[in-house]
């Protein structure tokens, strides 16, 4: 989808969209959205100073997100193919200032280092590289990362098959799925502790029921979290094409 085509799609955003150029377009592709409810208490003690965690029907969520990325580039630069295309995995929550909900990372995933540098440099975001695995068959994906050494980074790792189960369909406001996903900025911390917010844009996630074999998974361990026993709420997203813009400062 074209960027202006995108831009005039913002009749489904929680706030309007942001002012000022875009900077970056991404695609996302094959997503699995896996999430895990946790104690609050525990995951507001872990996010910065100055957000709120944010929470559904009094529940708060870690997710671990396995995807790969397309078209990674600035704005009006076209792809380079050696780095703008790269699997990556995030472990995320939900946290909310000023009334603007977005996700907050423990860490992030990349299998490309040249992407991990700029993104810790210039987005202030918890990059780790990582050797992935992101393979298509049929309706399948089959999925593997192992974090390398660098940036302090713990062992982590991931393995999973996962696929679509039933229709596409968009979520609706008030429901678990809607909170989930429709989320339209993240939040970070300069290294000298300044919040900064980065907001995105892209229409309306296309989700459908997912169904996931998880062989392994260490990145909710690696970020010092225990996952419940309880399985994860589960859902794909075939493609998604982001705008990004710079990050400005908060509070």
């Amino acid at each position: 989808m074209s960027a202006t085509a995108m831009l005039s799609n913002s009749a489904h955003r929680v706030w309007p969209l942001p002012r000022g150029p875009w900077i970056m377009r991404q695609t996302w592709h094959e997503l699995l959205f896996a999430h895990w409810p946790l104690d609050p208490a525990i995951l507001a003690a872990r996010i910065a100073p100055g957000l709120t965690l944010d929470t559904f029907d009094g529940r708060a969520y870690l997710g671990v997100i396995p995807f790969r990325m397309s078209d990674v580039a600035p704005r009006a630069v076209p792809a380079i193919p050696w780095l703008s295309a790269f699997a990556e995995m995030n472990v995320r929550t939900y946290v909310i200032r000023d009334g603007i909900p977005g996700v907050w990372f423990f860490s992030l995933d990349a299998a490309n280092p040249v992407a991990v540098a700029l993104a810790r440099a210039l987005f202030f975001l918890p990059y780790f590289t990582a050797r992935m695995r992101c393979i298509r068959e049929g309706d399948a994906i089959h999925y593997a990362s192992r974090r390398t050494r660098g940036h302090d980074a713990r062992t982590a790792a991931f393995a999973a098959t996962y696929r679509p189960i039933g229709p596409v369909y968009h979520s609706a406001p008030g429901r678990l799925d809607h909170w989930l996903t429709e989320r339209y900025c993240l939040y970070a911390a300069s290294p000298r502790g300044a919040l900064y917010r980065c907001d995105i844009h892209h229409a309306q996630w296309p989700l459908q029921p997912a169904a996931a074999e998880i062989t392994r998974n260490t990145m909710a361990a690696a970020a010092g979290f225990t996952l419940p026993d309880t399985p994860p709420h589960l859902r794909y997203a075939a493609r998604q094409d982001v705008l990004v813009w710079a990050p400005h400062r908060v509070g």
